[in-house]
């Protein structure tokens, strides 16, 4: 299936970053070099080029993150390709050119390359999943889940919003769902952990109720809740039950989000005009990293063709 990037038509997503994400990069820069830097001893501060390389198809996501790495290194980088944009579809792409002290190039090579892996797999994923939707008819919202790697929620976020999906809530703060464990712990009472919710949130902050059946969606709705969310249902039951709640509740201001179980292989049967969101975690658990290298061209290459071509190189 050909690759269109889905990034945000408004803006640049860099700007979403908070203050606070740089730090993370200085804790990952800490994690992989806590002490002695051997190896930076043996290459010292000879000024280097190193070339980043794709090497398999994807879209590319994690700018800001990668070029970060590098300038808390002292180090600079060229790109030769935007965020959002298609790599990899030729051999060994040169996709930016990084240039700095050569222990610093080695230093942020591994957390530049991990980073960009993993946020350009799930922007691609990502965009991958939207396609399969839009070719099916689906013309509303994907999302992603909360279900990300502890620490690293930041950059897998930032890869769905790249690749065209909604990132859904950020955290516990940014919307209330009340799952099943909720309503047990309030006596399995939908309309009582509806109302609390209300309380605390005020009109400020959705309020969405997962549900496994029709009377328990309906009452949701009563309740005043904002999304429900149809869980594990067949596609029948989604198409079924999406159609009627929307006929019996008209205009009653909610949406109706489906998830649980949805990937490739199966989520083009779940679409049917009255679902609003189709939220997924096959976006990124289990995604497949797109492969990206970062060779550093030999001295004697790079006083002589540093502008041409992928040339001979050594992996670091």
């Amino acid at each position: 299936m050909p690759i269109t990037s889905g990034a945000p038509a408004h803006g640049n997503p860099a700007h979403l970053l908070p203050p606070s994400w740089k730090r993370s990069v200085t804790a990952w820069l800490d994690e992989d070099t806590p002490s002695f830097d051997y190896g930076g001893f043996v290459v010292g501060d000879s000024p280097a080029e190193a070339r980043l390389l794709a090497k398999s198809q994807g879209i590319l996501a994690g700018v800001p993150f990668f070029d970060e790495v590098f300038t808390q290194l002292d180090c600079t980088v060229e790109w030769h390709a935007k965020e959002g944009d298609e790599v990899g579809k030729e051999a060994k792409q040169h996709v930016a050119t990084v240039r700095g002290p050569t222990r610093c190039v080695l230093l942020g090579e591994r957390v530049a390359l991990n980073l960009l892996a993993r946020c350009s797999g799930i922007a691609t994923k990502s965009n991958s999943l939207l396609q399969l939707l839009r070719d099916a008819g689906y013309k509303n919202t994907l999302a992603g889940t909360r279900k990300t790697t502890p620490g690293f929620r930041l950059v897998e976020k930032y890869g769905m919003l790249v690749g065209g999906c909604d990132p859904h809530r950020m955290d516990l703060s940014a919307m209330t769902m009340l799952k099943d464990n909720h309503i047990w712990a309030c006596g399995g009472s939908i309309p009582t952990a509806v109302a609390a919710a209300k309380a605390a949130g005020g009109f400020a902050v959705k309020v969405e109720v997962e549900c496994q059946s029709q009377e328990e969606a309906d009452a949701a709705i009563k309740a005043g809740a904002d999304v429900v969310m149809l869980d594990n249902f067949t596609p029948a039951g989604v198409r079924d039950a999406s159609k009627s709640l929307k006929k019996r509740w008209r205009g009653g201001g909610f949406l109706i989000e489906v998830s649980g179980g949805l990937t490739e292989e199966n989520v083009a049967e779940y679409v049917c005009d009255d679902i609003d969101v189709i939220s997924s975690s096959s976006i990124h658990q289990g995604t497949k990293h797109v492969d990206f290298s970062l060779k550093v061209v030999p001295k004697e290459k790079a006083a002589t063709d540093s502008k041409k071509g992928e040339g001979e190189s050594m992996e670091v």
